[in-house]
């Protein structure tokens, strides 16, 4: 039996065997839900994959089936300078991912008023790395991406919580 095969799998094995499973989405208040975003809109797709994974709301492709609508208004990403070199090069710069969603039953009625998230990252920078802080300028919207959408989800499942309060049962 060869041994490194052997090795690489017990970390699986392993983790089956316990009973691991991977962090699912619970108290999410809808059974449906229509995302109307900007397309191309890297959030809404993180929002539309967490879901999908989570198998707790299931995702419809019109707003007429949906129980509620997540609208996610404006989202925008701006790179500005933050300091120059005396030499007058860019030395640093500040991302910022400004996004705007609320939600909304199917009735048009607002469930979540609109809410603005404006996250921002700053970087050094260097002509002469040209193509690692590309790379690093992708991987911080990258992030801010992931943190919005987790952000979205959390006000989600926020308002299950609230609907329990409102209609105890």
């Amino acid at each position: 039996m060869k041994r490194r095969p052997f090795i690489a799998a017990l970390p699986v094995v392993l983790a089956a065997g316990c009973g691991f499973q991977l962090r699912q989405l619970e108290g999410m208040p809808f059974a449906t839900l229509y995302i109307d975003a900007p397309s191309g809109s890297p959030v809404a797709q993180r929002v539309r994959a967490a879901l999908k994974a989570s198998r707790s709301t299931r995702l419809v492709a019109s707003p007429a089936e949906a129980e509620a609508i997540l609208k996610i208004e404006r989202e925008e990403r701006v790179r500005s300078i933050l300091s120059l070199s005396g030499a007058g090069r860019v030395i640093e710069y500040r991302l910022n991912l400004v996004l705007v969603y609320s939600i909304v039953d199917k009735n048009q009625r607002v469930l979540a008023e609109p809410e603005t998230i404006d996250l921002s990252r700053d970087m050094t920078y260097s002509d002469s790395e040209l193509l690692a802080k590309n790379a690093e300028e992708r991987l911080l919207y990258s992030d801010m991406d992931d943190n919005a959408a987790l952000r979205i989800i959390r006000r989600m499942q926020a308002l299950s919580s609230a609907k329990a309060v409102e209609h105890p049962g």
